[in-house]
């Protein structure tokens, strides 16, 4: 590189770049490559398109024989332009020594080709593109449309992933050392403490500032806005504000453009030039809460999409099932509310909202017990935000049937997702002394209300709460006479009193419902009944006819295709097994239940299957003990996201094996194994589980290791790969090169005739 030439006084003072570095790497090779000719910085109102541009212009402007910054949308830019580049190119072009450069080459910084300005920034672009001593950079909201034009799209900075704790308890569980490295959070702080040089990011305020920077999306702009606020409110009381309105932040720097003082002026900026069919559906999807579907929001046909999306006022946050996830983007969505507010739409946009989401449940309770369930439960969860607004608007309203049926059809989804808490809450609340408004609900939809919120007790691991609900929902639907629904309701009901420690009271309920149940064709809830009834069994001793009915309801189960009943069925199944001594045939149910659980995005039930399944693979691989901390750590932490207590027995089965463990591992691998745990999502947890080796089928002594030709280093390496290490760690563990570590490895996969890092794992199981 050549020395720095003079650079234009217009690209201002230094700026710090926080989580671009990627981004200026890309856009520096870019500039440098001699067959470039314009490259646009591309992104919405506010990610830093022009300070990235600037800052890189500043960076490598000294290559260049001469740099120009103007602002595209400037009253006198198309003067300026003539006068710069002159009638047939660059004007006053310099040679490779004049100001230092390389070359001869012109680089133009042209910012801001937005609204008004665009069409004569692409013109002159397009005039220039044909000069080979011409770069142009530009900056705009959307892309230019010129020939041979390269895009560099700027995103915001990535915000802190959902953060885990205790009954979504987010701030008790955000680690400060953690959200050091998101960069919008070290944007935050790094401007917080500008404006307060004692500010610090510590375990009482780092809950706050990491909801701080999910509800701004990440958007540079904002968060320097909201940093600028800690002058006057402390980090905790900053997202209350900010959460019904993001657009109260302003006080951005004098010498900005306006846009940048205040995110309503730059939302307002942002809307500017829309067509009408635009603006009418950036109203109508400004209620809807992040993350909503285009077939959810009835978007498949809507040719606007594509101009809010070109302009960023749209974006895509995430993808479920092949469906991409969308959202108005802040401040733009605070915005656009208000206006809907001011010009008296609001209500009727939220009540359009709230009957498209009731339409949604509504038409996914056929589907929910059987086929299509996996599809099913995981849009509505992903839709989860917009089903909640749309019940508090039926509230609001007073339509509290309408919120009562609503609420009803969440049940299975709920139980899913492990809102349990929330499930419950709902049920007393459109149940309590009467429905919204006053109106008392019949007493059919409170009979149905309480069973469903004795089955929520019951995954909270309150059983005795449980059976009062299902009493008290028995007692309602005497009067209404639908047998088939007090049928269900006795089926629960008997699933509780086994949880209470009541097996003959659970029996004799449950032969009842059964019985009921099959005469009047319900399968799926005799398929239900049978297996909790074979739980009943297996608690008497009586495991031939336990297995007989669970047998029969698996099968039903398996016709009916309902995914989560059936796993449910494999868990007893397991247990079955074990009693019997059959390890083979319970890893195969818990596999199986693993897979289905995974596959409808299971929160309430996996934690206890994940328990079970390490305490199966304690006993059948012991060489697995680091997987399996990181199993049990993995449920304890999904357990505490839903608020489910856990019986005495099962906690002190847990604890047991949590004792085992720690005294069979070091303490260090304990520690990082459990920590790696913690970390898990419930999918992750699914596959590490799935991962493990299996069981031999038949009881085999395999041979010693000695006699598979491994020699006694090729025997450590096995044993540590058979406990999940890693090559990087196998080598710190026992002071050798980790290409060392590759080798042996490969020795030992080819002589025992595995062909991955699981079959090895299970060949050494063998041995133990």
């Amino acid at each position: 590189m050549s020395a720095m030439g003079t650079l234009p006084a217009s690209l201002g003072p230094v700026t710090e770049l926080v989580g671009r570095e990627l981004e200026a790497a890309m856009l520096r090779e870019r500039l440098r490559d001699p067959l470039v000719r314009l490259v646009t910085v591309t992104g919405r109102a506010g990610v830093g398109k022009s300070r990235l541009a600037m800052e890189v212009v500043r960076e490598i402007g000294g290559e260049f024989g001469r740099v120009e910054v103007l602002d595209a949308g400037a009253p006198d830019t198309p003067s300026a332009l003539t006068a710069v580049l002159g009638p047939t190119g660059p004007a006053e072009p310099c040679s490779p020594s004049a100001q230092g450069g390389e070359t001869g080459r012109f680089l133009l910084l042209l910012d801001g080709c937005d609204h008004e300005a665009r069409a004569g920034a692409a013109a002159a672009l397009e005039a220039l593109s044909g000069d080979p001593r011409v770069v142009v950079l530009a900056t705009a909201v959307e892309p230019l449309g010129v020939y041979g034009e390269l895009l560099l799209p700027l995103a915001p900075l990535p915000v802190p992933g959902p953060l885990r704790g205790p009954a979504g308890g987010a701030a008790a569980a955000a680690d400060p050392q953690e959200l050091r490295d998101v960069a919008s959070v070290e944007l935050f702080v790094r401007r917080a403490r500008a404006a307060d040089p004692a500010f610090a990011l510590t375990l009482e305020n780092a809950g706050a500032v990491a909801e701080i920077c999910t509800l701004l999306d990440g958007l540079p702009l904002a968060v320097e806005l909201a940093a600028r606020r800690l002058r006057l409110l402390p980090p905790h009381l900053l997202p209350v504000r900010l959460r019904d309105r993001t657009t109260v932040l302003s006080g951005g720097p004098a010498n900005a453009p306006e846009r940048h003082r205040s995110l309503a002026a730059l939302a307002e900026w942002s809307c500017r030039g829309l067509d009408a069919p635009a603006r009418a559906l950036l109203a109508r999807l400004a209620v809807y809460e992040p993350g909503f579907g285009l077939s959810a929001a009835g978007l498949s046909a809507e040719p606007a999409v594509d101009t809010l999306m070109d302009r960023g006022l749209l974006v895509v946050v995430g993808e479920e099932q092949g469906e991409l996830r969308l959202a108005v983007s802040e401040p733009v969505r605070s915005h656009a509310r208000e206006a809907l507010a001011q010009a008296g739409g609001e209500d009727a946009a939220r009540d359009a909202h709230a009957e498209r989401y009731r339409t949604l449940v509504g038409s996914a309770q056929a589907g929910l017990g059987g086929t299509g369930q996996d599809h099913l439960l995981r849009e509505l969860a992903a839709e989860g935000a917009n089903v909640t607004a749309a019940l508090r608007r039926l509230r609001e309203r007073g339509d509290g049937e309408a919120a009562a049926a609503l609420v009803l059809g969440c049940r299975l989804p709920w139980l899913a997702q492990g809102r349990l808490r929330e499930g419950l809450q709902w049920c007393d609340e459109s149940d309590g002394a009467g429905g919204a408004g006053g109106a008392v609900l019949p007493e059919a939809v409170r009979a149905r209300l309480a069973d469903m919120s004795g089955v929520f007790a019951l995954a909270l691991g309150d059983p005795q709460e449980a059976v009062r609900r299902h009493r008290r929902a028995l007692a309602l639907g005497k009067g209404v006479g639908d047998r088939r629904q007090n049928a269900l309701v006795s089926a629960h009901l008997g699933a509780a009193l086994l949880e209470a420690g009541d097996p003959p009271g659970a029996r004799a309920v449950l032969v009842t419902a059964l019985s009921a149940l099959e005469s009047m064709g319900v399968t799926g809830g005799a398929a239900g009944a049978a297996a909790s009834l074979a739980g009943v069994l297996r608690a008497e001793g009586d495991r031939r006819r336990a297995q007989e009915l669970l047998d029969r309801a698996v099968e039903a189960l398996r016709r009916t295709r309902d995914g989560r009943g059936l796993a449910g069925a494999l868990r007893t199944e397991a247990a079955l097994a074990l009693d019997g001594d059959e390890p083979a045939r319970a890893d195969r149910a818990l596999r199986e239940s693993l897979r289905l659980y995974g596959d409808v995005g299971e929160r309430t039930e996996l934690p206890g299957l994940l328990e079970e399944f390490s305490l199966l693979l304690m006993r059948t691989a012991p060489a697995q003990r680091p997987r399996t901390v990181r199993l049990l750590a993995a449920a304890d932490t999904l357990r505490a996201e839903t608020g489910a207590a856990v019986a005495d027995e099962w906690r002190s089965a847990a604890e047991r094996a949590r004792t085992d463990l720690g005294a069979r591992l070091d303490w260090t691998d304990f520690a990082v194994a459990w920590a790696e745990g913690v970390r898990m999502t419930a999918a992750q947890a699914v596959a590490e589980a799935l991962a493990a080796p299996a069981p031999a089928r038949r009881p085999t002594s395999g041979p010693a290791p000695e006699d598979q030709s491994l020699t006694p280093r090729q025997v450590q390496v096995a044993l540590l790969v058979s406990e999940g290490m890693t090559n990087r760690q196998i080598a710190a563990r026992l002071d050798i090169s980790e290409w060392t570590v590759v080798n042996h490895v490969r020795q030992v996969m080819r002589r025992l005739g595995c062909s991955s890092r699981v079959q090895v794992a299970g060949a050494v199981g063998r041995w133990t």
